[in-house]
């Protein structure tokens, strides 16, 4: 058993051998465990990207009694797998003295007053047990439909089967047990002995029993707890250290460190000794390439994949090579990538702006003319329709014709039988987020070996000028006979969640959802005075109705800022927007409002649902000091940062460094900009000064510099006829 013991020593002396930063000791993932109105964040264990997720089973971190704990995820937000529960009692149990770490987790029940322990490998995880009055007893059992069985006196295996493919286990406890087994189509194990303590381990695989029972034997190979606990917290010491942060308060380390953490819940890598399971094609395949699943893009492109094309970029190549390989098993490139198969939430094809910003900033490890193929394939041929992928409809090919997707009155019938009969048409939605996928398959077009398809895309681009009311000053709804849908409140109309136009957020919030083209709103709103003023309007309109009957419409829309909503996605770029229009210092006083104001070191502290990484990569980004306004342009421009300096380790040795002298609470305005010592007149910087290992330097006041980047030569390039080419490495 000595030899059996390598794997994991290895993994923590080599660990060890690097410079400890303990950046993992600022992370508490209870933050935002207690949604304001919607889902709550999990405590959740895990590695990086891995396989086996664990939280307890319970409504949130304010439910006082835990069902169970699982012993791995389906996906972020969307089911657990087996379960296991200590203790006589079948009922759920009262917690207390709960640590919470990424890398560990312990708690004890009131009344047994038995703790649990749980840290965790990739694709095994490893719970301990410890019983005050010597009796042992732990059930393991099905949450899904499937099977369990014993082996010998200390092992079960079994599967739970779920939307058409399965997920298998096999676990060993630490001594011998006698076992009882109960149930029907959800199997329960029962496993006692006279034992102060009982230790099980296992293996989860999405191929075989077989499978799982190596992944445990390689991952896991001994009764070494502490051991794997060390090897867990120097993986994410290893991680995390990757940016590390000087300055700030300790409250704002914790909410960085645990929002860097949040950001590498997806995607998740489900090969097993070169073998994954893919639910594209209900095959195993053999691969050289890991093959990853779970990622909810129209989520995720905004921020979370740029923060990893800058911290990891080959993970990211991988990323996208599983996406095309998705595409060759399945037909269709797919929206949300979970491991059961593609889930089409929301609208968009949006792999096009994470693939494109993968290209522009030089990530090229993957297969652009079968991405493309897919991405051009999506656009033309498939439904456009919120929630569908597959064969387009009417309404695709009224799209493709005119140049929007058409919208019902209030009260009109549906005509099309594939809309979603909660989520509706959200034409305007739709229209906004399908040109700038189309711009970018345009910048892709040429690198893929189609030039001639750019003009046909790049007209597409210009698509969401047709949903402009230029005399309301909206974007608007368009009825399929050209004329503007009457009646329509800007604020408030739509259907239920304004999905009949909008998705999860009214026309306030879209009227900046135009990517690839902010030039050419800006225009349309009448200049970049006018679109300054109208973003002013955006932050002080106040709603015109209770809070109450605002959200109970609209409950995606929390943390509110006069109409601005913080708390969902299609607003992440637009507190950014007055770098674009020439009053940058506005970027700079909002951001720090939004930061301090909605992102707390509490059970509170995220205002909306958090999609694995979707919201809390933007904190990320937005509390170091800058962020990618528009994906698949390799730029970043400058906000206000929270620490007086940030250092990102970068994969090819080097390293970026932003300095914020004289900075605080009150100095949040720049006064000055240097790169590598040179002064700048611009708030912008390239991804190529990133990866170069430049230093930016700025100097902070607490007044503005309204002279700062606000000269028309010094602001952030943001047309639809920009080559973002011409932006990335020489």
């Amino acid at each position: 058993m000595k030899s059996s013991l390598i794997p994991i020593i290895t993994i923590s002396l080599l660990a060890a051998a690097r410079p400890s930063q303990a950046q993992v000791e600022h992370v508490d993932p209870t933050i935002g465990g207690v949604g304001l109105l919607l889902v709550p964040t999990r405590p959740t264990v895990h590695l990086p990207n891995s396989m086996i997720r664990m939280h307890p089973d319970r409504a949130d971190q304010l439910d006082l009694r835990i069902r169970s704990f699982p012993l791995s995820i389906i996906s972020h937000r969307h089911g657990l797998q087996f379960a296991i529960m200590p203790g006589k009692d079948a009922g759920p149990a009262a917690w207390d003295q709960e640590i919470t770490r990424p890398y560990y987790y312990s708690t004890r029940f009131d009344d047994s007053l038995i703790r649990t322990e749980f840290t965790t490998a990739e694709r095994a995880g490893h719970y301990r047990f410890t019983f005050p009055d010597g009796k042992a007893v732990v059930r393991v059992s099905n949450i899904l439909p499937g099977d369990l069985k014993t082996e010998g006196d200390h092992a079960i295996s079994g599967e739970e089967r779920f939307m058409e493919m399965k997920a298998y286990v096999y676990g060993e406890f630490s001594k011998p047990v006698k076992f009882q087994i109960s149930g029907g189509g959800k199997k329960t194990v029962a496993a006692e002995a006279d034992a102060g303590s009982l230790e099980f381990r296992y293996g989860i695989s999405y191929i075989s029993i077989e499978q799982a029972k190596k992944n445990l034997q390689k991952e896991i190979p001994g009764w070494t707890f502490d051991d794997l606990k060390t090897a867990a917290r120097d993986r994410w010491n290893e991680k995390l250290g990757q940016i590390q942060v000087t300055g700030g308060t300790d409250a704002q380390k914790r909410v960085f460190y645990t929002s860097l953490y949040r950001s590498y819940e997806r995607m998740i890598n489900i090969t097993e000794d070169g073998r994954y399971y893919s639910a594209y094609d209900h095959k195993v395949h053999e691969d050289s390439r890991p093959f990853y699943v779970d990622n909810w893009i129209w989520d995720n492109f905004r921020s979370l994949q740029p923060l990893h094309l800058i911290l990891d970029p080959k993970t990211q190549a991988d990323q996208i090579q599983s996406y095309v390989r998705m595409y060759e098993q399945s037909g269709w490139m797919p929206s949300f990538s979970i491991l059961w198969g593609d889930n089409p939430c929301m609208n968009g094809n949006h792999a096009a702006g994470w693939f494109a910003d993968a290209w522009f900033k030089g990530v090229r490890d993957f297969d652009l003319p079968k991405a493309y193929e897919g991405l051009r394939k999506n656009s033309l041929e498939a439904t456009l329709l919120p929630w569908r992928n597959g064969p387009k409809c009417a309404l695709d090919d009224f799209y493709h014709e005119n140049g929007y997707f058409p919208a019902l009155a209030e009260g009109e019938k549906e005509t099309e039988p594939l809309v979603h009969p909660f989520e509706n048409r959200q034409a305007v939605a739709v229209t906004l987020g399908n040109a700038y996928d189309d711009w970018c398959i345009a910048q892709l077009a040429e690198p893929a070996g189609q030039a001639r398809d750019r003009d046909l895309f790049m007209k597409r681009a210009g698509f969401y000028k047709n949903v402009y009311n230029a005399e309301k000053g909206f974007v608007w709804p368009k009825h399929a006979d050209g004329n503007w849908i009457r009646d329509f409140d800007p604020e408030w109309s739509g259907g239920q969640g304004g999905r009949a136009y909008f998705a999860e957020n009214n026309a306030y919030t879209y009227n900046w959802d135009v990517l690839h083209d902010f030039e050419g709103m800006f225009e349309l709103m009448g200049g970049r005075k006018a679109a300054e003023k109208k973003l002013d309007e955006l932050f002080n309109t106040r709603i015109k109705r209770s809070k109450f009957e605002f959200w109970a419409k609209f409950p995606d829309s929390t943390a509110l800022v006069g109409q601005f909503v913080m708390a969902n996605e299609p607003s992440f770029s637009t507190p950014y927007l007055y770098n674009h229009v020439g009053a940058p210092w506005k970027t700079q006083k909002i951001m720090r409002t939004l930061l301090e104001s909605f992102f707390l070191d509490n059970i509170h502290g995220i205002p909306g649902d958090e999609d694995g990484g979707g919201m809390t990569s933007w904190v990320v980004f937005s509390m170091m000091g800058f962020y990618p306004t528009t994906p698949g342009v390799p730029i970043y421009v400058l906000g206000s940062p929270v620490f007086d300096k940030t250092r990102i380790r970068l994969d090819n040795g080097k390293t970026f460094t932003l300095v914020a002298n004289n900075n605080s609470r009150n100095n949040k305005y720049i006064q000055s900009v240097k790169l590598n010592g040179k002064p700048l007149e611009k708030l912008w910087f390239t991804h190529h000064d990133l990866i170069s290992g430049a230093t930016l330097e700025l100097e902070m006041g607490d007044t503005p510099n309204r002279r700062l980047g606000t000269s028309p030569e010094s602001l952030p390039p943001a047309s639809a006829t920009l080559n973002p080419q011409s932006l990335a490495a020489p």
